[in-house]
């Protein structure tokens, strides 16, 4: 692991790319952290659709489920 200002970051960004492809790297701005890391081209670790994605809802259905929930449960106290 590797932590490096934002300065030092962008001075030196070939290198610390060059890094990241074995490690770890977190850069510094103020008082967030960031990671630096290799994003994979690797076929077979992505994921690919299951009989679970297809019955997913959107965060909007969600959100009318919990309230008619959250009345439900309201009235019945």
């Amino acid at each position: 692991m590797t932590l490096v200002s934002s300065k030092e970051f962008v001075k030196n960004d070939d290198k610390y790319f060059d890094m990241a492809m074995n490690e770890q790297v977190y850069v510094k701005r103020d008082n967030i952290m960031f990671i630096v890391t290799r994003a994979t081209e690797n076929k077979k670790n992505r994921l690919k659709p299951d009989d679970e994605l297809r019955n997913a809802i959107t965060g909007e259905e969600l959100l009318e489920k919990v309230y008619v929930s959250l009345d439900k449960f309201f009235a019945d106290k």
